[in-house]
């Protein structure tokens, strides 16, 4: 029995694509693909949130501090921060949750 689930790419709006890698209860690995121009608008979840800059560069805000990240960096975003991003060159970001983010499915 195969363990790999293949989950549909989702259109979230203009620039920005997300696709859920893998998950189960306690965990969720997410690719976001990104058109320059494209943005995360600020928000906040319960989940806590790691983020690892596959490609492009992007300008991130969390809890107020901003900071420019390109491929290759990566970082963690508590429970409830408010955060979100700008893409400045088009890339992807993986993000991994914990818990499972269930609005995703």
């Amino acid at each position: 029995m195969s363990h790999v689930r293949s989950f549909p790419e989702v259109q979230v709006d203009a620039y920005v694509r997300r696709q859920v890698l893998s998950e189960n209860d306690t965990l969720m690995v997410v690719a976001f693909t990104f058109e320059e121009q494209g943005e995360g608008a600020l928000h906040a979840h319960p989940h806590v949130q790691s983020t690892y800059v596959e490609s492009g560069v992007f300008t991130f805000s969390i809890d107020g501090e901003t900071f420019d990240v390109s491929a290759g960096d990566s970082f963690v975003i508590p429970a409830n921060a408010v955060h979100g991003c700008k893409c400045q060159k088009a890339g992807r970001l993986v993000d991994t949750f914990t818990p499972r983010r269930d609005d995703f499915l």
